[in-house]
C-alpha cells in the first residue's frame, strides 16, 4: 500500500466515498505525495512521453502557428504568451526559438506559465530562464492582455466526475474500500439537470465523465482571447463528446488500474473538447486530428529539412518521431487539436476548413 493510500483508506473511513475528482486530485496534488508534487514524470526513465519530447518539430510547429494568430491580428504588443502544464519547459523552448524568426515577436512577448509541481517549475526555469517567465497557480492569475496561449496534454489531467445512466437518472461512481482495499461504487441515481441534455445520446449503462475545472477554463481563456485578443491551442486526446469510462493510469509506460498505485502512476481521462468549445466565448476552430494539423503546418517539409542532415540511428529516431507524431494508428488520430481566436479574426492555420 502507498503512503498515499493510507491516507485516503483513513480518510474514506471517516467522510465515506469520494467521488472521482476528489480521488484524482488527492493523487495528483497531494502536497507530500501527490504524483505531481514529488517527481518529474516525463521520459523514459519516468512514466509516459509528450509530443514536444518526441521531437523539437512539434513544439517549433505549434509556435510558428501561434506566430501567425499575431501577425494576422496586427502584431499586438505586449502580449502574454502562455502555456498550461508546461513540463519540462521543452514545447516553449522549442515554439520560442521558432518565434525568433518572426521580428518583434518575442520582444513583445510576456511569457507566463501556469504550472502546480514544484519539480516541475524548476525544471521550467533551467530551460527558459533567458526568457523570464512568471508562473502562476492558475489561468484567472494571468495578466489582462492579448493572449497567445498552448495547451498540450494538460486538460486530460483535470479532476472528472464519472455518471452511469441508470433508467433517466445518474449514478455516480466514487472510491471506497471494500475488503480492506480501495474499489469503485456508486451513488444512487437522482436526476441531474446538468445532464438532462444527455438522455437524448445515451442508453441505459452508458457512462458520461464531466470536468468542472476544464469548462471553467476554458471559459476563461474565452473570455480574455474575445476581450483582448489572441489565440489558443489545446493539443490533447479525446473526442468531441465523453462517452464511456476512459479514466486510467500510467505507470512506468505501462497502463495500470487507476486505483492501483494512489500517488505513484499518472491519472488521466479523455477531453470532451466539445464541452470546452461550448464553454469559451470566443470563436473555435472545428476539431482537427493531430496528424493532420500537423501535416497542414508542413511537418513533413521540415522533417525532411532535418533529415537532410542526419544519418545512422540519429535518422531512423527521426523517422519514427516524424510517425509517432503523425500516423493515425500513433498519436496522429487520437490526439486533436482545437482552437481558439476572437470572432473577428483569422482561425488559426492548420485548423481552417
Amino acid at each position: 500500500m502507498t503512503p498515499l493510500a493510507e491516507i485516503l483508506h483513513r480518510r474514506i473511513a471517516a467522510e465515506g466515498p469520494m467521488s472521482v475528482a476528489e480521488y484524482m486530485t488527492a493523487c495528483l496534488l497531494h502536497p507530500q505525495h501527490g504524483y505531481y508534487a514529488t517527481r518529474d514524470p516525463l521520459g523514459a526513465a519516468g512514466d509516459f512521453t509528450t509530443a514536444p519530447e518526441i521531437s523539437q518539430m512539434f513544439g517549433e510547429l505549434l509556435g510558428l502557428c501561434l506566430a501567425q494568430c499575431w501577425i494576422d491580428q496586427g502584431r499586438p504588443a505586449p502580449f502574454v504568451l502562455a502555456e498550461l502544464g508546461p513540463g519540462r519547459g521543452t514545447l516553449m523552448a522549442d515554439a520560442t526559438r521558432a518565434m525568433r524568426a518572426v521580428p518583434g515577436m518575442l520582444e513583445a512577448a510576456r511569457l507566463h506559465l501556469v504550472e502546480a509541481s514544484p519539480t516541475l517549475r524548476d525544471a521550467q526555469h533551467r530551460r527558459l530562464a533567458p526568457l523570464m517567465p512568471v508562473w502562476h497557480e492558475s489561468v484567472a492569475d494571468l495578466p489582462e492582455a492579448p493572449l497567445f496561449l498552448l495547451a498540450n496534454e494538460f486538460f486530460d489531467a483535470l479532476p472528472i466526475r464519472q455518471f452511469l445512466r441508470v433508467g433517466t437518472g445518474w449514478a455516480e461512481r466514487v472510491v471506497g474500500v471494500q475488503d480492506g482495499a480501495l474499489a469503485f461504487g456508486l451513488t444512487e441515481p437522482v436526476a441531474l439537470a446538468s445532464l438532462e441534455s444527455r438522455l437524448a445520446d445515451t442508453q441505459e449503462g452508458d457512462m458520461v465523465e464531466t470536468c468542472a475545472p476544464a469548462t471553467g477554463i476554458a471559459a476563461e481563456i474565452g473570455r480574455r482571447i474575445a476581450e483582448h485578443g489572441g489565440a489558443a491551442l489545446i493539443v490533447d486526446y479525446g473526442s468531441d463528446q465523453s462517452l464511456g469510462d476512459t479514466f486510467q493510469a500510467v505507470r512506468r509506460h505501462r497502463k495500470l488500474g487507476p486505483l492501483d498505485c494512489p500517488g505513484e502512476a499518472d491519472l488521466t481521462a479523455h477531453v470532451d473538447f466539445g464541452a470546452l468549445a461550448q464553454a469559451a466565448p470566443c470563436a473555435t476552430a472545428p476539431l482537427v486530428p493531430q496528424g493532420i494539423f500537423l501535416e497542414r503546418l508542413g511537418i513533413t517539409d521540415r522533417a525532411r529539412a532535418l533529415a537532410a542532415k542526419l544519418e545512422g540511428p540519429a535518422l531512423d529516431s527521426h523517422i519514427a518521431a516524424h510517425r509517432r507524431l503523425t500516423h493515425p494508428e500513433e498519436m496522429g488520430s487520437l490526439f486533436k487539436t482545437l482552437g481558439f481566436f476572437p470572432e473577428s479574426a483569422t482561425p488559426p492555420p492548420g485548423l481552417l476548413t
